[in-house]
C-alpha cells in the first residue's frame, strides 16, 4: 500500500480589519480605530486611494489621527502580514474636518477687538441684526444683542433633528423613510418633512413641538421656543462674552430664538461628536454617533451664499450651518472649520421691509471677519501653547 502524501495546511487567510471610526455618513477629525486579525503586523491607512500613514498596531487594536479633506471621502484600512499578505477594510462617505478642531472643554471670553469690529458691521445693517461669535479651540468670542429674540423660522430644524435621533436606537438606515425626511429637512430645509418628523415624534406637530421644547429647556436654551409646525409653503482679556438684547425686533406670538441659544445648540453638537458636553451626558439617548451624522447633514446643506459666501470657497474651510426665513427676518448659525480650528457663528436679522441680501451680507461678513481675527490671533500664539491646543 502506498501511503497518501501529506500536504501542508495552507496559511489561514488575513482577516479584513474592523473600523469602528469613522462611521458611514458621519463627520469626522481624523481618527480611525478598529482592530486586526491574528497575523496582521503592519496596518496602512489610505483616503481616497492615497497613501496617507501606517502603524505597527498594539496588539489587535489601533487607532491613529489622519488628515482628511473637508469633503466626502472613503477612508480605506489594509492589514499586512508577516509574509506580506494583506486584507482591506474601507468605510464611505466621510466628512473630513480638522484634528484641531477635535472637540475640547473651552469657557468663552470676549475678544474686544473683534467684538468692535462686530458691532461696526451690525450697525450697518438696515434692520435689527445680532451675532455671536465663538472660537473653539480658545474660547474667544464676541457677540452683540445676542439674547434678542427673533422669529425662529427654519434655525430650530436643528433642534427637531435632534430630538429624533435622540428618541432612535442608533440613526436611521440610510434608505429609510426617517434618514430621508432628515435630509430633506436639514440639506433642503423641508417644511413638509419637518412636520412629518414632528408627528412622528408627538403624534401631531404641536405634540412634537412639545417634546423638542422639554429638550430645549433641559439643555438650558430658555429663549428658544418652537410653537407647532412649520407652514406648506416656498421658504484679548478675560471678561466673558456679553449676552444682552440691545434692540428687540417686533412681532407677534410664534417660533422664536436668539443667536446665543443658536450658537449654543451648535457649539453642543460640535461637543457631542467628540463625546463632550450636556447632549450626550444630560439627555438620555443621544449618542456622540448622532451628533455626528447631524453635523454630516448640515456639511451639505443645500442654502448656499450666507454664511459660507466669503470662505466657503478657501482651500480648507468648511461651513456647516442651518438657516431660516420668512418675509421679514433671515438667519443662518453654524461651523466653520478651517484647517487650524474651527468656530461658532449665529447671525440673525429682521427688517420690517423685508430680510433680503443685506442679510446675507451681514452673515459673510461676520464669518469673515471672525476667521479672519482668529488666523492673526493664532499666528502670534507661541509655539508650545499652540501646539498643546491641537494635540
Amino acid at each position: 500500500m502506498i501511503a497518501a502524501a501529506v500536504t501542508p495546511d495552507a496559511p489561514a487567510r488575513l482577516e479584513p480589519p474592523a473600523i469602528v471610526a469613522p462611521a458611514p455618513r458621519e463627520v469626522s477629525f481624523g481618527r480611525v480605530s478598529g482592530t486586526v486579525g491574528p497575523g496582521a503586523v503592519r496596518i496602512v491607512v489610505t483616503v481616497d486611494g492615497r497613501f496617507v500613514a501606517e502603524r505597527r498596531p498594539r496588539s489587535r487594536r489601533f487607532s491613529l489621527t489622519v488628515p482628511l479633506p473637508p469633503r466626502d471621502a472613503t477612508v480605506g484600512v489594509t492589514a499586512i502580514g508577516r509574509t506580506g499578505d494583506r486584507s482591506s477594510a474601507t468605510v464611505s462617505p466621510v466628512f473630513g474636518l480638522p484634528s484641531p478642531a477635535a472637540p475640547r472643554g473651552t469657557l468663552p471670553f470676549e475678544d474686544p477687538a473683534l467684538a468692535v469690529r462686530l458691532r461696526e458691521l451690525v450697525r450697518d445693517f438696515p434692520g435689527v441684526a445680532a451675532v455671536y461669535v465663538e472660537d473653539l479651540r480658545t474660547g474667544r468670542g464676541a457677540a452683540w444683542n445676542a439674547r434678542a429674540r427673533f422669529p425662529a423660522a427654519s434655525t430650530l430644524k436643528l433642534a427637531i433633528a435632534v430630538e429624533v435621533l435622540r428618541a432612535l436606537d442608533g440613526p436611521p438606515p440610510p434608505s429609510s423613510r426617517l434618514a430621508r425626511l432628515l435630509r430633506d429637512m436639514l440639506v433642503h430645509s423641508d417644511n413638509e418633512a419637518a412636520n412629518a418628523l414632528e408627528i412622528w415624534l408627538g403624534g401631531s406637530t404641536s405634540g412634537g413641538s412639545a417634546k423638542v421644547n422639554a429638550t430645549m429647556r433641559r439643555l438650558g436654551l430658555q429663549d428658544s421656543e418652537m410653537f407647532g409646525g412649520y407652514e406648506i409653503r416656498a421658504t484679548a482679556g478675560t471678561d466673558p462674552i456679553p449676552l444682552r438684547a440691545e434692540r428687540q425686533p417686533s412681532f407677534g406670538r410664534g417660533k422664536h430664538t436668539t443667536a446665543y441659544d443658536l450658537a449654543r445648540l451648535a457649539r453642543l453638537l460640535h461637543l457631542a461628536a467628540g463625546g463632550r458636553g450636556a447632549l450626550v451626558h444630560h439627555l438620555s439617548g443621544f449618542t456622540p454617533s448622532d451628533a455626528r451624522v447631524i453635523l454630516y447633514l448640515l456639511a451639505h446643506s443645500a442654502d448656499r451664499g450666507k454664511l459660507d459666501r466669503l470662505v466657503g470657497g478657501e482651500p480648507g474651510v468648511a461651513v456647516l450651518h442651518k438657516s431660516g426665513w420668512i418675509a421679514v427676518a433671515r438667519h443662518d448659525a453654524g461651523l466653520v472649520y478651517w484647517p487650524e480650528g474651527g468656530y461658532v457663528a449665529a447671525v440673525m436679522t429682521w427688517s420690517p421691509a423685508g430680510a433680503g441680501p443685506a442679510s446675507d451680507r451681514l452673515a459673510a461678513l461676520v464669518v469673515r471677519a471672525a476667521l479672519d481675527r482668529f488666523r492673526v490671533l493664532l499666528a502670534a500664539e507661541p509655539y508650545d501653547e499652540r501646539r498643546d491646543r491641537t494635540v
